[in-house]
């Protein structure tokens, strides 16, 4: 069998036309059997956003933080494309194992592409995101040109997350439970529905740390205070996107040699 892996030739081809089909295969397949198709990608953190307000606005009352509808969905947007990404992600090898098997792919463009597939459904979220800052008064400033940068560390985080775990899925199919369980108890630490300002200080340096949790201060810190992310903030994503995807690399590397035999 292993053997058998090593026999095909390297890929020669088009990176660029690999990438764009696999992403559109991807794309094609989440929406195939649903109805209102990309519409989903609104409605479900509006949904989010609107219960959230009635049980903090309504049931719970109390003080609320300012524009609380943009402030929650600063954090169902980066909490959700977390989430949905990283779950694809990790079930990207397995989910393709004939495509793996039987084409001379370079296999890291696999789970990649299902994150850059995602990224589709981010934007149109960050556009749902960015209508509501504008309806709520929030008028663009020049710390609006730090969301490219904050996305692209988060993107990159992301890609060397699952880059490591859909190497570990071909071989602990219990991998997707685990992150699963993980992408839950995210939703209850990272602040989307509450300041980080209630959060003691002896917890701070772990959300600033927390990629998630960094992502969506960093997204209120441009839209609702309209100033650049802090630089320890930037600091701590540039260091955990760097650190990821090179850790994943390291894992995917030495893991993709024996996938044929788990496949």
């Amino acid at each position: 069998m292993a053997a058998l892996s090593t026999a095909h030739p390297r890929w020669t081809g088009d990176y660029w036309f690999l990438f764009r089909n696999l992403i559109l295969k991807d794309f094609r397949i989440r929406y195939r059997t649903m109805s209102l198709g990309v519409l989903w990608s609104l409605i479900n953190p509006l949904v989010m956003m609107g219960v959230l307000t009635f049980i903090f606005g309504r049931v719970f009352g109390g003080e609320r933080p300012p524009l609380f509808p943009v402030f929650v969905l600063c954090g169902l947007v980066p909490y959700n494309f977390f989430t949905g990404a990283f779950l694809s992600g990790t079930l990207a090898i397995v989910e393709n194992s004939v495509l793996v098997k039987r084409v001379p792919v370079p296999r890291e463009t696999i789970p990649v592409a299902v994150v850059l597939s995602s990224v589709a459904h981010l934007l149109i979220q960050i556009a749902l995101l960015l209508g509501f800052a504008l309806f709520y008064g929030l008028w663009p400033t020049t710390a609006w040109l730090w969301l490219p940068v904050v996305w692209a560390l988060y993107v990159v985080f992301l890609c060397g997350l699952v880059l490591g775990s859909s190497a570990i899925n071909v071989f602990v199919r219990d991998t997707r439970y685990l992150v699963e369980s993980l992408n839950m108890i995210l939703f209850y630490l990272v602040p989307i529905f509450y300041s980080f300002s209630i959060v003691p200080a002896r917890y701070a340096a772990v959300y600033q740390f927390n990629p998630v949790a960094a992502m969506v201060l960093a997204t209120r810190n441009i839209l609702m205070d309209g100033k650049a992310p802090p630089p320890s903030l930037m600091l701590n994503l540039v260091t955990v996107a760097a650190v990821t995807l090179g850790l994943g690399l390291l894992i995917f590397g030495r893991l993709k040699r024996r996938f044929y035999e788990h496949l």
